[in-house]
């Protein structure tokens, strides 16, 4: 998957670690749907869709996560959340869910 790191701190013998992580993600369901969103904890989010608790994915699940971004600022994952949103588009989403898996 994709990671974005604009603001990291350094941890020595490691890699860099943001000191906050924002997730952009994709979820797919049975039919081939996809939800677009992002969060600050990717788990409790997928749980969230998958309990019923959002209105647009509570009776289209359930859903799995096929594609994640991590960014270091909520405004960056928002900003792609909402670029991907834009394209409307089942193929380009596949695409781009095709061009991490290889």
């Amino acid at each position: 998957m994709v990671e974005h790191y604009n603001d990291t701190v350094g941890v020595t013998g490691s890699s860099p670690v943001p000191p906050t992580t924002f997730w952009t993600y994709i979820l797919e369901n049975s039919a081939g749907r996809f939800y677009v969103g992002h969060t600050e904890d990717l788990a409790q989010r997928i749980h969230f869709h998958n309990s019923g608790q959002s209105h647009y994915t509570a009776r289209k699940g359930p859903w799995n996560l096929v594609y994640h971004e991590v960014y270091a600022t909520r405004g960056e994952a928002m900003k792609r959340g909402s670029e991907i949103k834009r394209w409307k588009s089942a193929v380009r989403i596949r695409a781009l869910i095709a061009s991490s898996e290889g």
